[in-house]
């Protein structure tokens, strides 16, 4: 009888002492709001904002919006962990396959850059999901259902098949709720 494998624990790359990058998903256009709370409560936060030129009926503005919606980035420690999540409009840390991983220095410099740069017209498309992969559903009310998807449905969202009790479900998920599985 072979052993059963052995279920490993979810990585964790919070640190005692070494600040490390992490991404804080927010509630909906509440990205500057959670930025300045953190601040104010001695958190390293950053939202990368791209300036862009907005034409209304009586006049043209220049606004600045998040480059990614509902992402606000910090730059903690362990014991500041629980400091973030109890943050108001903070919805949790982003997390992949149930690991918290560090995003490197090296992409955050590249944040900043795209986010100085005025004549570069940049588009955030979540996730490389792709038909035939395994995905699960990170948020919502259908959050930790797997599945896979069979089609894709414009830039962002997808056909995502669900196999449970011996049929299958076909539903159309938004990119930014699916998660890719090894």
């Amino acid at each position: 009888m072979a052993k059963p494998a052995a279920i490993k624990p979810p990585e964790n790359h919070l640190h005692e002492s070494e600040h490390r990058w992490f991404a804080v998903h927010t509630r909906s256009k509440s990205e500057k709001f959670v930025q300045r709370f953190l601040t104010k409560k001695g958190i390293h936060a950053y939202v990368p904002l791209q300036r862009l030129l907005r034409r209304y009926t009586r006049s043209t503005r220049m606004v600045e919006k998040p480059l990614i919606n509902s992402y606000v980035f910090v730059k903690i420690v362990k014991k500041e962990y629980v400091t973030v999540l109890e943050t108001e409009n903070v919805a949790g840390f982003v997390k992949f396959n149930k690991n918290m991983i560090a995003i490197p220095e090296e992409e955050m410099a590249i944040l900043r850059r795209i986010t100085l740069e005025d004549d570069i017209d940049v588009e955030v498309i979540p996730g490389a999901v792709h038909e035939g992969d395994l995905v699960e559903i990170s948020a919502g009310h259908l959050m930790g259902l797997r599945g896979r998807v069979i089609e894709r449905q414009g830039r962002t969202r997808f056909q995502v098949e669900l196999e449970h009790m011996g049929f299958s479900l076909l539903m159309s998920v938004e990119a930014g709720f699916l998660e890719k599985l090894g």
